[in-house]
């Protein structure tokens, strides 16, 4: 009985969260979104499982890799693997689409508002699924960019039809050799754009995102603005949850609100203007919907 009591109660807990939170996104004058790996992870891209040994069985039996984001930094012998490893890896997590309609879910759920995104994500996902580009700032890189390795100037490349061309034309684990990108300037060979280290580089698109972010929170800071953190970990704490806790705490109109499956804290400072729902994130968009 008393089990079945504190079921109860934590189940209406939990909807009174959603039916705030619903409640937010109605009357918010503006919603910032800052997204991290776990709407990717709630959307099915797994970086484990069945997904990465029906994609990459071959380089799991070679290399004993555990996990598709480790096997991405193994130090390959040959540009050739090390390309046919990575042309997978950036097209099943780029080029295709969601498994699950997450992202989908969310654009509905805002696509009246005014919105702006701030992400740590590099997938694409939200412009695929229809979120104005002009309110997206991909803050860590893009799997669809190259860039040069050293790097000899600050400009990024789209690589879809090369990346498509190497799946296609790899054998053995390796891709042939005119198919190995390099630089076009300095001929070294080209990298991801993902923030790894200090080589990554911020091109004119990455600036304008980062001004076009900044601009948006100058016309709204002191109105009525939901931070809406959406499965966002502790890897790179500093570029959306710390923000978002900084600007809740410094406007009074302000509520943060947390989505996310085991890791939905406020600090005490902003309790009382915070909602925090454990749970996959996927599900609850789906019930607020």
């Amino acid at each position: 009985m008393f089990l079945r009591t504190a079921t109860a109660k934590s189940m209406n807990a939990c909807y009174d969260k959603m039916s705030r939170l619903q409640q937010e996104l109605e009357t918010a004058d503006a919603v910032v979104i800052g997204a991290g790996a776990g709407l990717s992870t709630s959307a099915g891209f797994t970086y484990t499982g069945e997904r990465f040994q029906k994609y990459f069985g071959d380089f799991i039996a070679k290399y004993g890799f555990r996990d598709m984001y480790s096997g991405g930094f193994y130090p390959f012998d040959s540009l050739e693997e090390h390309w046919a490893y990575w042309s997978r890896y950036i097209y099943i997590n780029r080029y295709l689409d969601a498994p699950k309609p997450v992202y989908g879910d969310l654009f509905q759920l805002v696509q009246e508002k005014d919105y702006f995104v701030l992400t740590t994500n590099v997938d694409h996902q939200f412009q695929k699924a229809r979120f104005d580009k002009h309110r997206l700032f991909y803050t860590q890189g893009d799997y669809g960019l190259w860039q040069c390795s050293k790097p000899c100037h600050q400009k990024t490349y789209d690589n879809e039809a090369i990346v498509k061309k190497m799946l296609a034309e790899q054998k053995d684990m390796k891709i042939p050799t005119e198919l190995v990108p390099h630089c076009p300037v300095c001929g070294a060979p080209m990298s991801m754009n993902l923030r790894a280290d200090d080589t990554f580089v911020e091109d004119d698109g990455w600036h304008a995102a980062s001004r076009r972010y900044e601009d948006f929170l100058r016309r709204h800071e002191r109105e009525h603005i939901l931070f809406l953190e959406l499965g966002v970990g502790g890897n790179t704490p500093g570029i959306v949850k710390f923000s978002f806790w900084r600007m809740t705490a410094e406007n009074p109109k302000a509520i943060y609100a947390c989505v996310n499956l085991g890791e939905a804290y406020a600090p005490g400072e902003i309790a009382n203007r915070s909602i925090c729902i454990d749970g996959d994130i996927g599900e609850v968009l789906k019930k607020i919907k």
